[in-house]
Protein backbone atom coordinates (compact mmCIF):
# COMPACT_ATOMS: atom_id res chain seq x y z
CA UNK A 1 0.00 0.00 0.00
CA UNK A 2 1.43 3.31 -0.55
CA UNK A 3 0.75 6.59 1.59
CA UNK A 4 -2.10 7.82 -0.42
CA UNK A 5 -3.93 4.58 -0.27
CA UNK A 6 -3.24 4.46 3.24
CA UNK A 7 -4.87 7.64 3.67
CA UNK A 8 -7.51 7.22 1.73
CA UNK A 9 -8.38 3.60 3.51
CA UNK A 10 -8.30 5.41 7.20
CA UNK A 11 -9.94 8.98 5.65
CA UNK A 12 -13.13 6.17 4.33
CA UNK A 13 -14.16 5.29 7.97
CA UNK A 14 -17.03 6.93 9.21
CA UNK A 15 -16.25 10.10 11.04
CA UNK A 16 -12.95 9.77 10.18
CA UNK A 17 -11.07 13.24 9.47
CA UNK A 18 -7.63 13.81 9.02
CA UNK A 19 -5.01 15.95 11.29
CA UNK A 20 -1.86 18.16 11.45
CA UNK A 21 -1.14 18.49 15.44
CA UNK A 22 2.51 18.66 14.42
CA UNK A 23 4.09 20.23 11.28
CA UNK A 24 4.19 17.60 9.00
CA UNK A 25 2.81 14.94 11.08
CA UNK A 26 -0.52 13.65 9.47
CA UNK A 27 -2.77 11.73 11.48
CA UNK A 28 -6.46 10.71 11.14
CA UNK A 29 -8.98 10.70 13.94
CA UNK A 30 -12.13 10.17 14.46
CA UNK A 31 -14.15 12.79 17.14
CA UNK A 32 -11.11 13.94 19.24
CA UNK A 33 -8.81 10.69 19.26
CA UNK A 34 -6.54 9.65 17.06
CA UNK A 35 -6.57 5.86 15.33
CA UNK A 36 -3.97 6.29 12.51
CA UNK A 37 -0.22 8.14 12.38
CA UNK A 38 0.91 8.42 9.34
CA UNK A 39 3.21 10.87 9.72
CA UNK A 40 4.76 12.65 6.88
CA UNK A 41 4.72 10.33 3.96
CA UNK A 42 6.70 7.19 5.29
CA UNK A 43 6.54 3.66 4.72
CA UNK A 44 4.12 3.13 7.57
CA UNK A 45 1.46 3.70 9.43
CA UNK A 46 1.18 4.27 13.83
CA UNK A 47 -2.01 1.87 14.75
CA UNK A 48 -3.41 0.36 18.15
CA UNK A 49 -2.28 -3.12 17.81
CA UNK A 50 -4.06 -4.32 21.12
CA UNK A 51 -5.34 -3.16 24.59
CA UNK A 52 -2.17 -4.20 25.98
CA UNK A 53 1.62 -4.03 25.27
CA UNK A 54 0.96 -8.21 25.61
CA UNK A 55 -0.76 -8.40 22.42
CA UNK A 56 0.51 -5.86 20.45
CA UNK A 57 4.34 -7.70 21.44
CA UNK A 58 2.05 -10.16 18.63
CA UNK A 59 2.75 -8.18 15.57
CA UNK A 60 6.54 -7.71 16.74
CA UNK A 61 6.86 -11.81 16.88
CA UNK A 62 5.31 -12.08 13.39
CA UNK A 63 7.25 -9.25 11.67
CA UNK A 64 10.41 -8.48 13.15
CA UNK A 65 11.46 -6.58 10.13
CA UNK A 66 8.36 -4.70 9.49
CA UNK A 67 6.75 -3.91 13.13
CA UNK A 68 7.97 -1.77 15.72
CA UNK A 69 6.62 -0.30 19.13
CA UNK A 70 5.89 3.38 18.77
CA UNK A 71 7.42 5.78 20.80
CA UNK A 72 6.08 7.24 24.30
CA UNK A 73 3.15 5.54 23.37
CA UNK A 74 4.13 2.48 22.83
CA UNK A 75 3.32 0.79 25.96
CA UNK A 76 -0.45 1.33 25.33
CA UNK A 77 0.12 -1.08 22.87
CA UNK A 78 0.30 1.26 19.66
CA UNK A 79 2.65 -0.22 17.16
CA UNK A 80 3.94 1.21 13.66
CA UNK A 81 3.75 -1.43 11.03
CA UNK A 82 5.51 -0.95 7.44
CA UNK A 83 4.55 -0.79 4.61
CA UNK A 84 6.32 -2.73 1.44
CA UNK A 85 7.83 -5.45 3.13
CA UNK A 86 5.98 -8.90 4.79
CA UNK A 87 3.09 -7.65 6.02
CA UNK A 88 0.15 -8.22 3.47
CA UNK A 89 -1.33 -5.15 2.99
CA UNK A 90 -5.10 -6.97 4.10
CA UNK A 91 -3.38 -7.03 7.36
CA UNK A 92 -2.54 -3.77 7.22
CA UNK A 93 -6.03 -2.68 6.51
CA UNK A 94 -7.71 -5.26 9.68
CA UNK A 95 -4.74 -3.36 12.12
CA UNK A 96 -6.60 0.16 10.93
CA UNK A 97 -9.45 -1.43 11.56
CA UNK A 98 -8.82 -2.68 14.69
CA UNK A 99 -7.24 0.32 15.81
CA UNK A 100 -10.47 2.15 14.67
CA UNK A 101 -12.76 0.49 16.65
CA UNK A 102 -10.74 0.65 20.02
CA UNK A 103 -10.34 3.66 19.61
CA UNK A 104 -14.29 4.70 18.83
CA UNK A 105 -14.84 2.34 21.52
CA UNK A 106 -13.40 4.35 24.15
CA UNK A 107 -15.19 7.63 22.92
CA UNK A 108 -17.72 9.36 24.17
CA UNK A 109 -21.06 8.60 23.07
CA UNK A 110 -21.49 12.06 21.87
CA UNK A 111 -18.07 11.63 19.63
CA UNK A 112 -18.91 8.27 18.23
CA UNK A 113 -20.12 8.45 14.06
CA UNK A 114 -23.31 7.42 13.58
Amino acid sequence: MTWDELLAYCLAKPGAWQDEPWEGDVVVKVGSKIFAFLGSGGPGVGVKCGPNREMADEWLARYPEDASVMPYIGRSGWNSLRTGGKIPDEELREAIDGSYEAVVSKLPKRERPT
